[in-house]
């Protein structure tokens, strides 16, 4: 099997959304700058995790992204197939036609036996197996900024203007000039 960069992806990115999965929708944006990976391509990665009931996403200001179902019952080998990423060590991608209509090559069942080993090992893999892991290696979570919060806590002062109050007084000033 060559896992390529989608399948990594796509795992990478469901393990940072299950990381922080209790705080709300996730942007794609914020997955993009903390796990350095295309936005644009994480809209496609993510596009795809949504079709095969994944993720769910939310619109609108506090929207994005969040797990359609429990990590506990999200494996690594669903993530990696809902991508499209083909999970198959064969030359001939398993259709037994290595060397041509109806011919095997001589390590066909040996390549065949590692895809049904690969696929049992990522199919008993959750992805909160994959979060818990990295909870117990110490990762935490930055705080979000609470905006309303900060908002609130600005001091207000006021503000003086040195303005015509009315239409009036504004003809007025004009007059002056």
């Amino acid at each position: 099997m060559r896992l390529t960069t989608k399948g990594r992806f796509a795992v990478t990115a469901m393990i940072d959304l299950g990381l922080r999965q209790s705080s709300g929708p996730v942007t794609l944006a914020a997955i993009s700058q903390r796990q350095q990976i295309s936005l644009s391509y994480l809209e496609q990665l993510f596009g795809k995790l949504r079709r095969h009931a994944l993720v769910e996403s939310t619109r609108g200001p506090g929207g994005g992204y969040t797990l359609a179902k429990s990590a506990n019952n999200i494996t690594v080998a669903e993530i990696i197939t809902s991508v499209d990423e083909p999970m198959d060590a064969t030359q001939c991608a398993g259709k037994g036609n290595c060397l041509g209509e109806g011919h095997r090559c001589m390590t066909h069942d040996l390549w065949d036996s590692l895809n049904v080993k690969m696929v049992e090992f990522l199919d008993s893999v959750s992805l909160q197996k994959l979060v818990d892991e990295q909870l117990a290696k110490g990762f935490e979570l930055e705080e979000k900024p609470n905006l309303k919060r900060a908002i609130a806590s600005m001091p207000i002062k006021p503000m003086r203007v040195n303005a015509p109050n009315s239409v009036f007084a504004l003809g007025n000033a004009f007059s002056k000039i």
